[in-house]
């Protein structure tokens, strides 16, 4: 697709709903949302769902930060709906998410997701797979830094969803007014006599896939000016090395699409990345066509 031909999703998100609980990550990725709503001049929907054997001292917790989120939206003049449910997430969630017709819902990891395989029975992967719109996952590993200065965009060789793909990287940007980095990690060019070949920055930038050279030309049409980063080498590897080196402060990248049975047998560059990264993290699972 050229540049010249790409159709913008101008008002993609027009409801953002963030789920919280007692745990302090969960309100540190609602402002995440907070924040999309308002940049994107969408509705602010915040959800707690208690469970049955929730503690007296655990609801406190999460409706104390129900209302400091809602006072925030409300003083910022961001449209914004607050709302209590009990009983299963899953089920809940997904009622209140058809029934409100949501574009997007950001939900907080937890301990336990990061410790056991993320694609094996978590609540969080459960609700990304089940949910009919699309599902921001955030791994909050720093507290105090909700405003990115730098955010890094590692890239697949073929992308779906790519127009929302850049959509979100492009508001999230706007959001803190952040400087957007594109990294792909390119697969090392194989000889069959010689080994493996090194090639200058300048070759692999002519090897730079088709795909990620069009998500380049949305961040451009959405005014979004970025740095792009080329590196041979193992994906998840390569993607916190650069994090952690470059001192990027957020890492948005996509869902991984392999199927269950390929991740039991082999864990993904997600859950890795999930368990190794230097800084806040954000897992998108893209749901509006292109």
């Amino acid at each position: 697709m050229r540049p010249d031909t790409l159709v913008l999703l101008s008002g993609m998100y027009k409801k953002i709903l963030a789920t919280v609980n007692e745990h302090l990550n969960s309100e540190i990725s609602a402002r995440y949302a907070l924040n999309l709503a308002k940049t994107c001049n969408a509705k602010f929907y915040i959800c707690f769902v208690s469970g049955k054997d929730m503690t007296e001292s655990n609801f406190k917790k999460a409706t104390d930060a129900l209302s400091r989120l809602f006072n925030e939206a409300e003083q910022q003049d961001i449209p914004v709906e607050s709302t209590t449910m009990s009983g299963d997430p899953l089920n809940e969630l997904d009622k209140f998410v058809r029934r409100e017709n949501l574009d997007i819902v950001f939900i907080s990891t937890r301990r336990e997701d990061i410790r056991k395989r993320f694609f094996t029975g978590t609540v969080a992967r459960k609700l990304s797979l089940k949910l009919p719109c699309s599902v921001a996952l955030v791994h909050v590993v720093h507290m105090g830094k909700i405003r990115p200065g730098k955010i890094l965009a590692p890239l697949k060789a073929k992308i779906n969803n790519i127009n929302e793909r850049a959509y979100f990287t492009s508001n999230m940007a706007k959001c803190f007014d952040s400087q957007v980095i594109v990294f792909h990690s390119t697969k090392p060019i194989k000889h069959f006599f010689h080994g493996e070949v090194h090639l200058a920055p300048i070759e692999w930038e002519k090897r730079l896939p088709d795909d990620i050279s069009v998500f380049m030309d949305y961040l451009k049409k959405y005014g979004i000016s970025y740095e792009r980063k080329l590196i041979p080498g193992v994906t998840a590897r390569n993607i916190t090395i650069e994090a952690f080196t470059k001192r990027h402060d957020l890492i948005i990248m996509g869902a991984s699409e392999r199927s269950l049975f390929s991740n039991l047998l082999k864990s993904s560059p997600v859950e890795n990345l999930l368990k190794e990264t230097p800084c806040n993290l954000i897992i998108l699972k893209p749901r509006h066509e292109d």
